[in-house]
């Protein structure tokens, strides 16, 4: 890091930032910030505002990881110690080119950090693509994750059911598609995702990846959860296991691609040693090395898939081998990856769905950055990498802002943000109405209690609000009584 210049009026008054958006790209940019040497030093204080366009924190943790992971849901837990700081405040219900405008931020903070994240699918451009029954996995997620924006009822009328993609997203979406909705009573699932999942006609979901085993892009936890749905068999085919030079590379030197090749290695041997036939009422099956050519239809409708198989290149890649194969489904989920949206004021790389920077530092249309601009995670670098790469990419971000202390502009409005919110009627949650609502969810589980299922009597821990209106009008009860 370069030597930090203090500007002179933020030895008289707090440095003071803006984050836009409440994942966790953004709340560790704030803890990255005030653990800087700086802040933690006392040379400078610091005050973070931070805004969501949600009612609630947290981002892709709530509305995007399947609400049957614990472990990484328990990540809120770490969050939720950094904005319960009296350095920090947030805004909830406050969008970016909505209820507040760039102009209006950068008017009243020395710098402003973007963190918006990556919500839409990616593309998957191949014929038949739009027919009915094809979904983004994506919009998927949203909705069993009960995003208050999405719709509320979804088509599961299929019983044969493709998923494209070879990442923890595609597993997450095939595991909810094939498991059984009463294993997801000891989750967070409101009652309209639980009955809809409960009457889903699903019996087959497909999970197809254009390379081998030893390329998929899951990790060994994602793979592993697979085998905990009940009355669900998981099926493989023996000649989708091809392994070359490069696999056997990678087997040699990533262990975490020698744990996913032996597990898929033993449910394959285990399942050709299975003397009964598979018995589940669902079936998961895994295939590899095929790439989809087109969308079959009937009628508007999903109706099929068509693949090419695929080859091993000897370089990490695949090649297709002039020889098709047909699947018949009723519906289809691409998850190959998700894509960042422009954010209002700001240039914007449609083509990489990311805002142009350098190291986090924002660039104007042409390649100079903008004073006082930043981003952070995947509106930074694409969606890649897991929740934990999060944090390092919020470091070089906040490390070039500390760096640039001397050139920032100072803030020519030293009004709340509160203050233009409330007067443009802008009804927004804080901290305290997160809290509020936090514990409300925890009473509507508790109200459940423990409910008999199929697989055992299950402990409902909380239930998740989904209306926007409902989650505001918790959020700001406590507000309310302490102005009574």
């Amino acid at each position: 890091m370069s030597e930090i210049i203090i500007p002179e009026h933020l030895t008289t008054r707090s440095l003071r930032v803006a984050i836009v958006g409440a994942g966790p790209a953004g709340i560790y940019a704030a803890d990255l910030l005030n653990k800087s040497q700086p802040v933690a030093s006392g040379a400078l204080s610091l005050k973070v505002d931070l805004f969501d366009e949600l009612p609630t924190p947290f981002g892709l943790i709530r509305y995007g990881v399947s609400p049957d992971h614990p472990r990484i849901k328990g990540i809120i837990t770490a969050l939720h110690k950094v904005l319960d700081n009296d350095w920090i405040d947030f805004y909830g219900n406050v969008g970016l080119g909505r209820d507040i405008t760039l102009e209006d931020l950068r008017a009243r903070y020395d710098a402003v950090i973007i963190s918006t994240g990556a919500q839409k699918d990616a593309d998957l451009n191949i014929p038949g693509i739009d027919l009915e029954g094809s979904f983004g996995g994506a919009d998927f997620v949203s909705w069993y994750d009960a995003h208050p924006d999405v719709e509320k009822n979804w088509d599961l009328s299929a019983k044969e059911v493709a998923v494209i993609g070879n990442g923890n997203v595609a597993l997450d979406v095939a595991r909810i598609l094939s498991k059984h909705a009463d294993q997801l009573l000891e989750t967070e699932i409101p009652a309209h995702i639980y009955e809809q999942l409960n009457d889903s006609a699903v019996t087959d979901v497909h999970i197809f990846g254009r390379r081998g085993p030893a390329q998929v892009k899951f990790t060994p936890l994602e793979l592993r959860e697979l085998s905990h749905s009940k009355d669900v068999d998981i099926v493989l085919y023996p000649e989708d296991f091809e392994f070359d030079k490069a696999s056997d590379e990678l087997m040699k030197t990533n262990n975490q691609v020698k744990t996913m090749v032996s597990t898929l290695t033993n449910w394959l041997i285990e399942q050709e040693e299975r003397e009964e036939a598979p018995s589940a009422s669902r079936r998961l099956h895994l295939h590899f090395l095929q790439s989809p050519v087109e969308v079959l239809g009937t009628d508007g409708k999903v109706s099929g898939l068509k693949f090419e198989r695929n080859e091993l290149d000897g370089k990490g890649g695949a090649r297709g081998t002039g020889e098709f194969i047909e699947y018949p489904v009723q519906a289809l989920y691409r998850a190959v990856g998700y894509f960042g949206s422009a954010v209002d004021g700001i240039e914007y790389d449609g083509a990489k769905g990311v805002l142009p920077n350098i190291e986090g530092r924002v660039l104007d249309a042409s390649g100079t950055h903008v004073t006082g601009l930043y981003a952070t995670g995947w509106i930074k670098r694409g969606p890649i990498g897991l929740i934990g790469h999060t944090k390092g990419d919020a470091l070089e971000t906040t490390t070039h802002l500390l760096e640039d202390l001397g050139n920032l502009a100072h803030p020519t409005i030293d009004e709340p943000i509160a203050a233009l919110l409330e007067a443009r009627g802008v009804e927004f949650s804080d901290w305290e109405g997160w809290k509020s609502l936090d514990e409300h969810e925890k009473d509507l589980g508790a109200a459940e209690g423990t409910v008999a299922t199929r697989f055992g009597d299950i402990t409902r821990d909380r239930v998740k609000v989904v209306e926007r209106d409902a989650m505001l009008e918790f959020s700001r009860a406590k507000k309310l009584a302490e102005s009574l």
